[in-house]
């Protein structure tokens, strides 16, 4: 079986670049978003400066006020001349977050969970007070667009301002104490659901690394709106294509509960996997025919890092896990019941004297 084990690693790779893996260099050119991901992951989802600056901030903000919103609220009129006001959802149907230079106000809408609100005022603080190091990342990202740079630098805002509400050691230390659990942070940073795991993925400072998570954001129809593979190295991620057996959807039947999966690719590797449905903020439309999002997280780790988490307590992480592929196209697993294409570039076999329990069978290698 070892002396199988290299074949079948290299079988999955060849698999995996013919029909899920990175999008192409063509690809790339008409998405500004593949650029700015590959980008990304190029820094494996950390950005030391902009952390050390968001700590720093935090610091001082934590100094004056135990109310992170109300000490960014002070810090952003005092220093920057910005009034904060909240606008019924009538005045804003279609808007999170607007800045009225002319006003001097940075207005939020109603809707805005409290989370939602601090995030919002340090991702405009981010805009103020770390254009240095946002403008020196940009730069050195070289982008061959200014759609990519724009989209790169608003995540670098983004991802300040998530550090500054979950600061990295403190982060780290309340995430090994508490062996990650999603709830415990939640309540102990004041962030949602979605604001943590993203932050997961960012821990990987020399000499105080966390896990290596990485975090995909799916919707209903499977398209995925967020990937961050950060220190992971997870195919999964960058794949364009996900199993059905892999229970990313099964979130959205359980609202307000964690789904975990034990799962394995075809090159024998195992990830735990945590499933939670998000709610996405209302985003068009007032009263009832306001239009709702809806959004599923997958937060995973290698399964043999994973005895620590909470959420992993009381599971048998070295017993059987469920067998996936990236997607049909690049699946070789012959005896899936879930198929649905046959692999691409594989020859289709169609025996009428029999019927396996995959509706589609191929030639093997």
């Amino acid at each position: 079986m070892a002396r199988r084990r290299p074949r079948r690693a290299e079988a999955f790779a060849r698999a995996f670049d013919r029909g899920g893996g990175v999008t192409g260099a063509a690809d790339e050119a008409d998405d500004p978003t593949v650029a700015v991901r590959r980008e990304i992951d190029r820094w494996r989802s950390h950005f030391p400066d902009l952390d050390a600056l968001a700590e720093g901030v935090a610091d001082e903000l934590r100094l004056a006020s135990a109310d992170l919103y109300g000490a960014l609220t002070e810090r952003l009129r005092v220093r920057h001349g910005l009034a904060i006001r909240i606008l019924p959802a009538e005045v804003m149907p279609d808007h999170l977050r607007r800045l009225d230079l002319h006003a001097r106000q940075l207005q939020l809408g109603e809707m805005l969970s409290p989370a939602s609100r601090t995030f919002a005022l340090a991702t405009q603080l981010a805009q103020l007070e770390a254009r240095t190091e946002i403008d020196a990342l940009a730069r050195g990202a070289t982008f061959a667009n200014r759609v990519s740079e724009r989209l790169f630098r608003r995540h670098l805002a983004a991802y300040f301002a998530a550090a500054v509400m979950m600061p990295y050691a403190r982060f780290l230390r309340a995430c090994e104490g508490s062996g990650y659990d999603l709830a415990t942070l939640q309540h102990r940073f004041g962030a949602s659901v979605e604001q943590v795991a993203h932050r997961l993925t960012t821990l990987s400072r020399v000499g105080a690394r966390g896990l290596p998570f990485f975090l995909l954001r799916v919707d209903r129809a499977g398209q995925v709106s967020k990937r961050f593979a950060g220190a992971s190295g997870a195919v999964m991620v960058t794949s364009d294509a996900r199993c059905p057996l892999w229970r990313v959807h099964h979130a959205f039947d359980r609202p307000g509960t964690a789904v975990p999966q034990l799962i394995e690719l075809e090159d024998g590797t195992r990830w735990f996997t945590l499933q939670v449905a998000v709610p996405g903020t209302r985003s068009v439309g007032v009263g009832a025919s306001a239009v709702a999002a809806e959004f599923a997280l997958s937060l995973g780790v290698p399964a043999e890092q994973a005895p620590t988490l909470a959420a992993a307590r009381g599971l048998d992480l070295a017993g059987a896990a469920t067998p996936i592929g990236l997607g049909c196209r690049a699946c070789l697993r012959a005896d899936c019941p879930q198929r649905s294409l046959p692999p691409a570039a594989r020859a289709l076999v169609v025996n009428e004297r029999e019927r396996r329990v995959s509706a589609l069978s191929f030639v093997a290698d």
